[in-house]
Order: structure tokens, then sequence, then C-alpha cells
């Protein structure tokens, strides 16, 4: 027994919710917010917490560096061009930044 077993299902506060892409679909999606993984987009909350596993990193790391010059180019004009990219943008925009309005109104400086 390990007491991430009890905790990881649990503890849900490092992670907020925003919407995300996969395939062709808006979902919602979470943003790590402390731990390892800080700053990732994951599909569920828990994956924030969970042990990273060493073998599928080192992978993703070599596959990265292999590809890296391609995959950039392609993720630069999707994100720039895709209609899915655009809604998504303005969907998290909303929610990560609350607008407020003012109701006091501006001084007239006069000289």
């Amino acid at each position: 027994m390990f007491i991430r077993e009890f905790i990881s299902d649990s503890v849900d506060e490092g992670a907020t919710p925003i919407f995300g892409k996969s395939g062709n679909k808006v979902v919602r999606k979470y943003r790590c917010t402390s731990g390892s993984r800080k700053g990732r987009i994951v599909a569920k909350a828990t994956t924030c917490n969970a042990p990273i596993n060493i073998k599928s990193k080192l992978t993703m790391k070599k596959t990265r560096a292999r590809k890296s010059p391609l995959i950039g180019i392609k993720t630069k004009f999707q994100k720039r061009m895709g209609a899915q990219s655009k809604r998504i943008a303005r969907l998290n925009k909303t929610r990560m930044k609350p607008t407020r309005r003012s109701t006091a109104k501006r001084k007239r400086i006069s000289k």
C-alpha cells in the first residue's frame, strides 16, 4: 500500500480546468498548477500528481530531438491558422483573466 493510492484520487487542487483540443474536438482539460508537471495540460486532473514514468520520458525525449524541426513548423502553422485553436484561445482567455469593469470615471485634469 502506498500513500499516493489514497491521495491521487482525492487531491485535485493541483489543476485548473481549461479547454483543449483532442483530435478535431474541443474538450475540457486541466492545467497543472503545482508539482513536476506544473504548466502542462493534461486530460485528467489526477495526472498532475501521478508518479513519472522514466522509460516513456526518455523515449519521448529522443523522439522530440529527432522530429523537433518538423513538429515545430507544423505546430506553429496550426496554432496560427486553425479555427479550433482560435476558438480555444478565445474560450481560455475569458476563463483565465476575468474582466473587471471599473465604475469610477476618470478625473479630468485641468490646468
